[in-house]
Formats: C-alpha cells, structure tokens, sequence
C-alpha cells in the first residue's frame, strides 16, 4: 500500500482515534470532579494523574461499542500512533516536577501536554481537527490557567473534548465510517 492508502485506512479503521477523545471526556470530568472537592492541591495533583490511568481501559471498551479498530493489526502506522501516544508520557515528567514546584499549576501544564501531544495525529488521521486543538488546547489551557482555579481549566477541558469528539465524528461521517 501506497502512504495515503495506510493514512486513510487508519482513519478509517480506527475513526481517526475518537475512541481516545470520547474517553478523554470522561476522564476529565473526573478531574474536574476532583478538583472540586476539599482535598489539598497536592493530593488533587497525584489523583488527576490517578485518573487518566483509566484511559487505556476505557478507550479499549469505547472501541468496542463504536466499532472500531483498537489495534489496528495489518497496518504499520498504526505503531506510529502508539508512539506518539507514548511520547506524551515523557512529557508528563515535566507535569510531575511542577506538581512538587508548583502544584496550582501541575493542570494547567497537564493540560498543555495533553493538547500539544495532539499535534502528530493530525498527520497519522489527516485531522483539521487535531491541529488545530493541537494548537488551542495549549494556548486556552495557558490563559485559563494562569487566570482561574484549576477545577474551571478541567471543565473547559471536558467542553472541549465534547466539541472535538463532535468536529471527528462528522470528520469520519466524510469518510463514511461514522
């Protein structure tokens, strides 16, 4: 197969990765479930890492009710996606030390990982919808961040989840996988 025909079969197969996004919605519901309550900042930092352990799980039982491709077996750029998924957790190193440096502000740099890590998909899924929150998510995740308590940052999170699980549906409907 020719690089488009595995570009296009991966969106096709995996729906462009929804199955991530719409888990994405939950887990940050959690956090900013979290980040409501009485705990100490410190504590709310380490559970909101805590929370996103679930995302492979969960990812996997959303592939499954949306019918799509989890693996991704027979297609070589589907190892591409998992590397860029693992590139992110070399990242969250740098979410960690703020979390003993600056704790009020371990989400809002989480946040920036977790929008900037986006960006590769948008080769892998040929995604308009990837760049451009690859490049949103930090830049509001930045503002809000440095102007509101943490729960408001997780909520905006969880909205924006929701829109971009939206902007990959009718992507996939295009595709005619949706």
């Amino acid at each position: 197969m020719e690089l488009e025909e595995l570009i296009k079969d991966c969106s096709q197969k995996q729906k462009k990765g929804m199955h991530f996004i719409v888990a994405s919605i939950v887990i940050w519901a959690l956090i900013l479930a979290l980040h409501l309550t009485d705990l100490n900042i410190e504590l709310k930092d380490i559970l909101t890492f805590c929370c996103s352990a679930v995302l492979f799980p969960l990812a996997w039982m959303l592939s499954k009710v949306l019918k799509i491709d989890f693996e991704g077996k027979g297609n070589p750029l589907s190892k591409a996606g998992i590397l860029f998924s693992i590139n992110q957790m070399l990242y969250i190193l740098i979410a960690m030390w703020v979390l003993s440096a600056m704790p009020e502000k371990m989400l809002m740099v989480y946040a920036m990982i977790f929008g900037a890590h986006l960006m590769p998909f948008s080769w892998l899924y040929q995604s308009k919808s990837y760049m451009v929150l690859s490049i949103i998510i930090p830049i509001l995740s930045l503002i809000i961040g440095l102007m509101y308590p943490p729960y408001v940052l997780a909520a905006l999170m969880m909205i924006i989840e929701a829109i971009f699980s939206t902007c990959l549906y009718l992507e996939c409907k295009k595709l005619g996988t949706s």
